[in-house]
């Protein structure tokens, strides 16, 4: 018999802005078809929904790593059934502020590198540029292919309980995610036929074809041979590392697997040597290159930076990205807008506190409940701290480590992430969220993947998505119309 009362309990949070459901409990029009479509669903049917979800998660070996966990680091990617759904109208707005922030940072990375009349024009002080963890002086005066430097951005936004969208931070480095997005999107067409069709719900399944020739447009050759470096089995987005090289049709390789020879980059395999022209890098700065960086290094290959400075090889993204999506940068991302562009930002910063600033310091140690703190080159959850879900004790030492490196951290206030339905311990319950679209920029330009990875927070009350901290993930439905 089936169980229509699914929904029945389902309520959105006080000072929570609810995807499906408004303050005055009434269903949103783009969420009318799906919830009528769940509501006919018994447990048992999404009981094995899930299973099978589950299974085909394991059989592609979608796994993810979580670090610290006595229980073991390979875990299942969780994925949550009811997916998470956009308006054409809101995508439009996230869509057009996400180039006009990806392209306003490629300017400002740029010209740091280069000019610096950002500097010079006292925007940002030098001291905000060259004392950050994530400044590479070696990409100093170092021109890039078409000036190009952010080719792949993963832009984290958050919906605040105002139903506005909000940057939580740019991820430039080397973003992750996107296979999660495309893996899915593959779970729903299977466990949902039909609906995605019935809902008008855009694809997403090219961007594979969209990176690789986003990728292939940085060189002056018809076919320029494309690999995918990356670290190894060992890392955690390995899978997707693996994922997105079959799907583009280029070699998956290793450090080991390529050599510099008359300042140009060879690929080793069976017939001898072949030359790589482009590298979609999956390591950080700092493994690339033993002769430049660091010389312990086994991941990356010796003297390609040589190569890069002479022109003969483009590296995706370009070495010294972390520079704008270093937290202590993020705060100058809407000066940095209208200095570049002239414009207003389309989409708004989360106001963030500059923990080396005395007065601003003090602000937020009087406020520590209703603060986030975070490292300024932190990424994936890790080195932050939720003041209002903390212990005494955790709150005491993670200040005495502010207090003696100040210019490390920053904080922010913390934000109520909007809520969505998950099926959690057989019924549906609200859970925070976020968003990560991805950005691909090439010499024609900019193009964001319409959707991309909606992050849950599978725990009653948690604010921390991040997959590497145990969160999930569901699939975003941009709607057509």
């Amino acid at each position: 018999m089936k169980n229509y009362n699914l929904f029945d309990n389902y309520h959105s949070k006080k000072s929570f802005w609810d995807e499906m459901v408004s303050s005055d409990s009434n269903v949103r029009d783009q969420y009318r078809l799906l919830k009528k479509i769940f509501s006919k669903y018994s447990k048992q049917d999404l009981n094995q929904m899930q299973d099978l979800s589950n299974k085909l998660f394991v059989d592609q070996g979608v796994t993810f790593t979580v670090y610290n966990d006595e229980k073991g680091t390979e875990k299942i990617f969780p994925f949550d059934l009811f997916p998470r759904i956009i308006t054409s109208k809101e995508w439009q707005k996230i869509e057009y502020g996400i180039i006009q922030r990806i392209k306003a940072i490629n300017f400002f990375i740029k010209d740091v590198y280069n000019e610096k009349f950002i500097i010079r024009d006292g925007i940002i002080s030098p001291n905000d540029i060259f004392l950050t963890n994530n400044f590479v002086k070696e990409m100093n005066s170092l021109r890039v292919p078409y000036d190009i430097y952010t080719h792949i951005a993963g832009v984290d936004l958050i919906r605040n309980n105002d139903g506005k969208f909000y940057v939580l931070e740019d991820n430039l480095r080397t973003p992750s995610g996107v296979s999660y997005m495309l893996e899915n999107r593959e779970i729903s067409k299977r466990i949902l036929p039909g609906i995605l069709n019935a809902n008008k719900v855009r694809s997403i399944m090219d961007y594979p074809l969209k990176l690789y020739n986003k990728l292939k447009s940085l060189s002056q050759k018809n076919n320029p041979n494309i690999v995918l470096l990356t670290p190894g089995i060992f890392n955690s987005a390995y899978y997707e590392h693996s994922t997105l090289a079959r799907l583009m049709g280029v070699e998956l390789v290793e450090g080991q697997d390529l050599v510099v020879k008359d300042n140009f980059v060879y690929m080793k395999n069976a017939g001898g040597l072949k030359r790589v022209d482009i590298i979609y890098r999956r390591i950080d700065d700092s493994f690339l290159d033993p002769l430049v960086f660091n010389s312990q290094s086994i991941l990356g290959v010796a003297s390609i930076m040589s190569v890069y400075r002479k022109g003969n090889v483009v590296l995706v993204n370009a070495p010294g990205c972390g520079i704008a999506d270093d937290k202590a940068i993020y705060r100058f991302v809407p000066e940095i807008i209208k200095y570049y562009l002239n414009e207003d930002p389309i989409l708004n910063n989360i106001k963030t506190y500059t923990l080396s600033d005395p007065d601003q310091l003090e602000y937020v140690l009087n406020n520590v409940n209703d603060m986030v703190f975070k490292k300024t080159d932190g990424s994936g959850g890790y080195g932050m701290l939720i003041g209002r879900s903390s212990t005494e004790k955790e709150i005491k030492n993670y200040i005495k480590a502010v207090k003696n490196n100040p210019q490390n951290y920053i904080a922010q206030h913390t934000l109520s992430l909007s809520t969505s339905p998950c099926y959690v311990n057989e019924k549906f319950a609200p859970r925070c969220i976020d968003l990560r679209p991805f950005a691909i920029m090439g010499s024609d330009g900019i193009e964001v993947s319409p959707g991309g990875l909606t992050r849950v927070a599978l725990n009653e009350g948690s604010l921390v998505v991040n997959s590497s901290q145990g969160g999930g993930s569901k699939d975003t439905w941009v709607l057509n119309t």
